[in-house]
């Protein structure tokens, strides 16, 4: 069965229009970046999958630079370190892979940000819990209907569709968007 292109963009399309409806979301989820990276703290990212490439993406884009010429940003992916992961997962569980990385790493008042296409994924909500519970603000890049996340996480940013492609493309253009957001406020700041 040959690929149908035009219904993938039609689909990619129609998932892409739901950022109007966030719009006010991203611009918080980028005020909420903004505040903790002026007080001197960090952002950390996690997810599972895909989700685990965008956070490494997102934190990159933080620490290195999107489109401008800046200082680089304290992020962190907790998706990256292998011997962490193998090591908390062998002697915790999977569960614990990123909760036990924001207990050593993160401090009260920083930001967590999930991605998790469903938003059920049983490590997300342990990790996601972990942050309410020690004052750390947690945004959430969720999809079809944010799952168990959307209740805990402060800010759900929230694609309802349910193809996980269309979700995954959607998240990495609100990413692009938060960086954008990030660097000319930062800019503002600045100046």
């Amino acid at each position: 069965m040959p690929l149908d292109i035009e219904a993938t963009l039609a689909a990619h399309n129609e998932a892409v229009s739901c950022i109007s409806g966030l719009a006010p979301r991203i611009h918080e989820a980028a005020q909420r970046i903004l505040r903790v990276l002026g007080h001197g703290g960090q952002i950390y990212v996690c997810g599972n999958g895909g989700s685990a490439a965008d956070s490494q993406h997102f934190a990159a884009e933080l620490a290195g630079r999107f489109e401008r010429e800046r200082r680089g940003f304290p992020a962190i992916a907790l998706t990256t370190d292998t011997s962490a992961l193998t090591s908390i997962g062998n002697d915790y569980g999977y569960e614990q892979i990123f909760r036990r990385q924001l207990e050593a790493l993160a401090r009260p008042g920083e930001l967590l940000v999930a991605i998790s296409t469903s938003g059920n994924s049983a490590n997300m909500v342990r990790t996601v819990e972990y942050a309410r519970e020690h004052n750390i603000q947690t945004v959430g890049l969720l999809g079809r209907d944010g799952g168990e996340l959307a209740s805990l996480v402060d800010l759900p940013l929230t694609v309802p569709v349910k193809s996980t492609a269309r979700i995954q493309e959607v998240h990495i253009l609100i990413l692009h968007m938060l960086c954008e957001a990030v660097e000319s406020g930062y800019e503002a700041d600045d100046s």
